[in-house]
């Protein structure tokens, strides 16, 4: 306690942070019944954020003072903007970080661009506008995957080998559980990054409105032999979408699913259908080549957009962008690990 007080935070960022983990709690009780083996929500004290509303949030002669309980100093920042409505503090990876939330609609004049994305298993995610196209880096990503299916096939041969019932096995399944677990989170949080950077970069183009290929039952029909069937059967298409949804409809964007047949195998210049070979997509009526995984994204703009040929390719298309996972890479600020011209 400080000076009298059970808390130096204000007393409604001390009732958010309440809310937040009941709400936590809830959710976990709700995913239990699905998974036995989740663990309450636990996190340490640097790495919860903390939220002032509107009412603690003063603003006068360009000073943000965030209100903390009474007796004890606020926070102040300089600030040339607006009065937000909620703002956040955070941990970033090395330092703690300002977040502010303004509500009101988005101006269509201004979020008037459409962006698409076509889901992949080298690439997770292809994504862009017209004149702009980003590739997420899927390296880190697959060699989790294929680490994750090694050591379970590695670990289920010792488990088997031990008596059922004995103390040995039990202490093998839990340590397979507590490694299964951690690669999980290792994966989830290569997504979450390479989605957010994607949005980032979006989001600075003045997107609006985010248009995904729709590959829910791509599954049912697809037989391409053992290897390549355990590929893109574990291929994270379906959360590589959600996430990406999730975080545009945040930002108040316009979310659809687009039907993504052929679009990976039809020329943008010509609209004849090939089987690309390799990365680099070549047409053989026009010789038009471009990146493979850009081509279906620009295809799904297309169809979106009522066009035959939506961006109206001519001569080569531009280098897309890419970005890389790495560990320091923040999910909420923008990264600098930009790699030009794939």
């Amino acid at each position: 306690m400080e000076n009298g007080q059970p808390t130096p935070l204000h007393s409604q960022s001390a009732q958010k942070s309440i809310e937040c983990f009941y709400h936590a709690l809830e959710t976990w009780r709700s995913e239990r019944k699905r998974n036995p083996r989740l663990r309450p929500p636990h996190k340490q004290k640097r790495f919860y954020k903390v939220i002032w509303k509107k009412s603690a949030i003063p603003l006068k002669e360009g000073i943000l003072s965030l209100s903390n309980a009474r007796g004890t100093p606020p926070l102040q920042i300089p600030w040339k903007h607006e009065k937000p409505v909620q703002v956040e503090m955070g941990w970033a990876g090395r330092e703690s970080e300002i977040r502010a939330t303004y509500e009101g609609e988005v101006d269509p004049a201004d979020r008037s661009v459409v962006a698409s994305c076509d889901l992949g298993e080298v690439h997770p995610a292809a994504i862009g506008t017209r004149d702009f196209h980003l590739l997420l880096n899927g390296g880190e990503l697959r060699a989790k995957r294929r680490y994750r299916e090694k050591l379970k096939a590695r670990l289920d041969a010792r488990i088997d080998r031990k008596k059922k019932g004995s103390k040995r096995r039990a202490r093998l399944i839990r340590s397979k559980q507590r490694k299964l677990r951690d690669l999980s989170r290792q994966i989830r949080d290569i997504e979450h990054k390479l989605t957010s950077s994607a949005i980032h970069e979006l989001d600075d183009r003045g997107v609006g409105t985010l248009v995904i290929g729709d590959m829910r039952d791509f599954r049912m029909d697809y037989d391409q032999g053992k290897v390549q069937n355990q590929r893109m059967h574990q291929a994270p298409k379906g959360r590589i979408r959600a996430y990406l949804t999730q975080k545009a409809k945040r930002r108040g964007w316009k979310v659809e699913l687009v039907d993504e047949a052929w679009t990976s195998k039809e020329c943008p210049a010509c609209g004849v259908r090939n089987t690309p070979s390799g990365r680099v997509y070549r047409c053989r009526s026009c010789d038009w080549r471009g990146h493979r995984d850009v081509v279906g994204q620009v295809n799904i703009l297309g169809k979106y957009l009522g066009n035959e040929r939506g961006c109206r390719v001519v001569g080569a298309m531009a280098s897309p962008s890419g970005v890389r996972y790495y560990p320091h890479l923040r999910c909420r600020s923008r990264s600098p690990a930009r790699i030009p011209d794939l």
